[in-house]
């Protein structure tokens, strides 16, 4: 039935993909959201996957490979890991992704970054990366490294498509439209290395307070819904030659 449900949407709302090719002759940062074991890792946390699960390896995968083409090129990465204090609940999900635990580092495919020097690690503790990165004193640590490396275009991976992907993605478009982030142009979303998570119906229909989430579908939502914004969806990534 989901799937069914699944492919009637994909018909009522098509998502065309692109290929890019990213012009060595610009400057394009690389945005990894959230891809820490309390998402991606399976038992890590209240919501980790239960079991392996395709989507959310595939993503790991192409993150990680993509991660080392941006740092082999020493282009600029940034990196958003969700991590919360113990005080401040994020309704209405469970606690996770606690400051300080496991659950809020990177995954062990993408460890490797922490030590090197084009990457800008960032932990934030809401949704959205671009609110998750001010500062008390008004500045904010995305648009100065935007600022600072001089990107025009960034190309956004992780978890989850559809809501801190998503979320990202319109705050970013946003102040990219109102000025805030020049010289930012283009904002690219890669589907094949972003995934969500799954809460089939049945599940949520035993569970208080837990809404369904069929992962699939979701993922397509999240994916139309940041392309609606002004956002570039694309399947597959290369490096070419100069514009």
């Amino acid at each position: 039935m989901v799937s069914q449900t699944t492919e009637l949407l994909k018909k009522e709302l098509p998502l065309e993909q692109e290929l890019v090719v990213l012009p060595e002759d610009v400057v394009t940062g690389l945005v990894l959201v959230d891809i820490i074991n309390g998402f991606c890792t399976v038992g890590a946390g209240n919501l980790a996957p239960r079991e392996p699960n395709r989507q959310i390896s595939g993503m790991i995968n192409e993150s990680a490979r993509l991660a080392r083409l941006f740092c082999d090129k020493k282009l600029p990465v940034m990196a958003f890991l969700d991590s919360h204090h113990p005080d401040k609940p994020e309704h209405p999900y469970p606690s996770h992704c606690i400051a300080g635990t496991d659950e809020s580092n990177l995954v062990p495919a993408l460890r490797w970054i922490e030590n090197e020097t084009n990457v800008t690690i960032r932990r934030k503790e809401c949704y959205d990366g671009y609110l998750g990165s001010m500062e008390v004193d008004g500045s904010n640590v995305f648009v100065d490294w935007v600022k600072n490396n001089q990107i025009e275009a960034i190309l956004v991976v992780g978890v989850c498509t559809d809501i801190c992907v998503l979320d990202f993605v319109c705050s970013t478009i946003s102040a990219r439209n109102r000025g805030f982030l020049a010289p930012l142009k283009d904002v690219t979303v890669y589907s094949r290395a972003c995934a969500t998570f799954d809460v089939p119906l049945q599940i949520a229909r035993n569970t208080k307070g837990v809404l369904a989430h069929p992962q699939e579908l979701m993922h397509h939502v999240g994916l139309y819904m940041a392309k609606e914004r002004g956002a570039k969806i694309v399947n597959e990534v290369s490096f070419g030659a100069p514009k």
